[in-house]
C-alpha cells in the first residue's frame, strides 16, 4: 500500500510542482515558508473583503447601474469623465499628470499629420520627374478647396519647419511606450512607422503604422505608468504637484519646438494643403493646436476641459463606481458605469447577455460625422453606422426592460460644418433636399431614430433623447442630473415606492 502511494505522489504533477525545490538550504526553505504563508495572508484579506462587499451588497439598496454605448469617438469616454468631475472630483484632479500626457500626445499625432501631408504633396508632385522641387511662394489669393486642383506649392522654409519638428516623432514614441504595455499592437505600429519612415518600399507598411489610433486596454492601468511625475501622490489632490525638474518631461521638447508648432499651423499655405485634401484636424478628437501657447508652456497643467477634449481610445469594458445622492433624499447609492469599447465588430452586439441587468443604457451617436467613413470599413458611413447599432440595441430582447437615453452628440461640429457649406444631403441620402441648416438636419435625425425605436423595440417605453456637446461640461452636468433624476424615478416605480 505505502508503495502504491509513493508511486501515485512520484506521477502527480501537483505533488511535484509544489515540493520544495531540490538542494534547498535552510534559509532557502524558511524564506519560501514566510513568503508562502504571507501570500497565504493576502489572499484570505482578499477573500474576507470579496465576502464582507458581498454582504453590503445584501443589506443595501441595490447599485444603480449604467451601461454607455456608442461607436467609436462617439464621445464616451468624454461622458464619463464629465461623471467623473460631477462626483469624483478630487480622483478626478488627481489624474492631471496623466492627461497631460494625453493632451501632449495629441498635440504631437495632429503635427504629425500635417508634416506627413507636406511629405506626400512633395512626393506626388515629383515623383518619378528626378526634379528638385522648386521654391517659390505660393498665391495668397489661391484659397480652392477642391481635391482636384494643384496643391500649393511648399516653399523652402516649410521643409526647414518640417526638419525641425522632427524631435516629436521622439516625443510620439516616448508617449506611446509609456501608454501601452510591450508587445502591444500600438506599441509595434508606432516602432516600425519611426523606424523605416525613410524607407520608399517600406511606404504602404509606414502608413498604415502611423494611421494606427494609440488605444489603451481597459485592464492596462495607463494612468499609473505617469505616477513617477508626481512629486507627492499621497498629498493634496489640488496641488497637481507634478516633477517639473524630470530631464524625460517631453514637455520640454513640445517648449521647444512651440514656435515652429505655432507657425506650421496658422501657415496660410499649410491650410491651403490640408483643406485640398479635406483635412479638417479642427474637428477631430483631440484637437488643441488652437492653444498650443498655452500647451507648450514650460509648466502647464491641464484644466477640467482640456481632460473633456484628449482623446485616448479605449478597448473593452471599464467599470467605474460612484457614491451619488439621490436628489433631495437623505439616501446615496452606488451607481457603476460600464464603458464599452466602441470598435466596429460583427460580433460586438455579443456583450448584451451580460448586461442584460442595466438600469439604463446611454447611446451617443454623433452626428458630425455624416460626412465621414468608419475607419475599420471605409465603405460604411459613420451616422449610418449609428443607425445600425441604436436598432441592434433597441430590438435585443434582453434589453427590452432597460432604460435607453440617446444623446445625439457632437452638434456643435454639426453646426459648423453645415454653416461651412458641407452638404449633408451629399451624405445621408436620405434626407434629400430639405434645407442644409442645422435646426432641419437635427431634427430630421431625432425622427429617424425615434421612429427606429417606435417599430422596432419589443416593449413601449419613452424615447428620452438630449442633443449634445459633451465636452461642454456645464451642458452635460445638466443632462446628467436629468439622466438621474429619470433612472432615481424609475427605480421608485420599480420598488412600488411612488405610483
Amino acid at each position: 500500500m505505502p508503495a502504491r502511494s509513493t508511486t501515485a505522489a512520484a506521477g502527480d504533477p501537483l505533488a511535484k510542482l509544489l515540493a520544495p525545490p531540490p538542494n534547498e538550504t535552510e534559509a532557502q526553505r524558511v524564506a519560501r515558508l514566510e513568503a508562502e504563508t504571507e501570500a497565504k495572508r493576502v489572499s484570505d484579506m482578499i477573500d474576507e473583503e470579496l465576502q464582507r462587499e458581498e454582504k453590503a451588497q445584501r443589506r443595501g439598496p441595490k447599485p444603480v447601474k449604467i451601461l454607455l454605448l456608442g461607436q467609436s469617438e462617439s464621445g464616451k469616454s468624454t461622458t464619463l469623465k464629465n461623471f467623473q468631475l460631477l462626483h469624483s472630483p478630487k480622483a478626478f484632479k488627481a489624474e492631471r499628470a496623466s492627461w497631460r500626457a494625453v493632451v501632449h500626445l495629441n498635440v504631437v499625432r495632429s503635427i504629425r499629420l500635417i508634416l506627413e501631408a507636406i511629405s506626400e504633396a512633395q512626393a506626388q508632385l515629383y515623383a518619378g520627374t528626378g526634379a528638385s522641387p522648386p521654391i517659390s511662394p505660393v498665391s495668397a489669393h489661391d484659397d480652392s478647396d477642391d481635391p482636384a486642383a494643384a496643391p500649393p506649392v511648399l516653399t523652402a522654409d516649410h521643409l526647414k519647419l518640417k526638419m525641425r519638428l522632427s524631435p516629436l516623432l521622439q516625443v510620439e514614441s516616448a508617449l506611446v511606450r509609456k501608454l501601452t504595455p510591450a508587445g502591444s499592437a500600438e506599441r509595434e505600429a508606432t516602432q516600425l512607422a519611426h523606424a523605416h519612415a525613410a524607407q520608399p518600399e517600406l511606404a504602404a507598411a509606414v502608413a498604415a503604422a502611423r494611421a494606427r489610433e494609440v488605444a489603451v486596454n481597459s485592464q492596462f492601468a495607463w494612468k499609473g505608468m505617469f505616477s513617477r511625475l508626481v512629486t507627492n501622490p499621497r498629498g493634496s489632490f489640488e496641488s497637481d504637484a507634478i516633477d517639473w525638474d524630470d530631464p524625460e518631461d517631453p514637455g520640454r521638447i513640445l517648449y521647444a519646438c512651440r514656435d515652429d508648432m505655432i507657425a506650421l499651423w496658422h501657415d496660410e499655405t499649410i491650410r491651403q494643403l490640408l483643406r485640398g485634401r479635406r483635412v479638417r484636424l479642427q474637428d477631430s478628437p483631440g484637437f488643441f493646436l488652437d492653444d498650443l501657447d498655452r500647451i507648450t508652456s514650460p509648466r502647464y497643467v491641464p484644466t477640467d476641459d482640456d481632460i473633456l477634449r484628449a482623446r485616448l481610445k479605449t478597448l473593452g469594458v471599464s467599470e467605474y463606481r460612484f457614491t451619488i445622492r439621490e436628489g433631495r433624499m437623505p439616501i446615496s447609492r452606488d451607481w457603476r458605469i460600464f464603458d464599452v469599447g466602441g470598435h466596429r465588430s460583427l460580433q460586438r452586439a455579443a456583450w448584451a447577455p451580460y448586461f442584460d441587468d442595466m438600469d439604463a443604457i446611454i447611446f451617443l451617436a454623433p452626428l458630425s460625422c455624416f460626412d465621414q467613413v468608419l475607419d475599420e470599413d471605409a465603405g460604411v458611413n459613420r451616422v449610418e453606422d449609428s443607425v445600425l447599432l441604436w436598432k441592434s440595441i433597441v430590438s435585443n430582447v434582453l434589453l427590452s426592460h432597460t432604460s435607453l437615453v440617446l444623446f445625439l452628440n457632437k452638434v456643435d461640429i454639426l453646426q459648423a460644418k453645415l454653416e461651412a457649406g458641407i452638404q449633408f444631403g451629399r451624405f445621408i441620402i436620405s434626407y434629400g433636399d430639405r434645407p442644409n441648416n442645422y435646426e432641419s438636419a437635427a431634427q430630421y435625425m431625432r425622427r429617424k431614430f425615434a421612429q427606429i425605436q417606435k417599430d422596432y423595440s419589443p416593449t413601449q417605453r419613452p424615447f428620452y433623447h438630449h442633443f449634445t456637446t459633451v465636452t461642454d461640461t456645464k451642458q452635460t452636468t445638466k443632462i446628467l442630473r436629468d439622466v438621474q433624476d429619470t433612472v432615481i424615478q424609475r427605480n421608485l416605480k420599480n420598488s412600488k415606492l411612488i405610483t
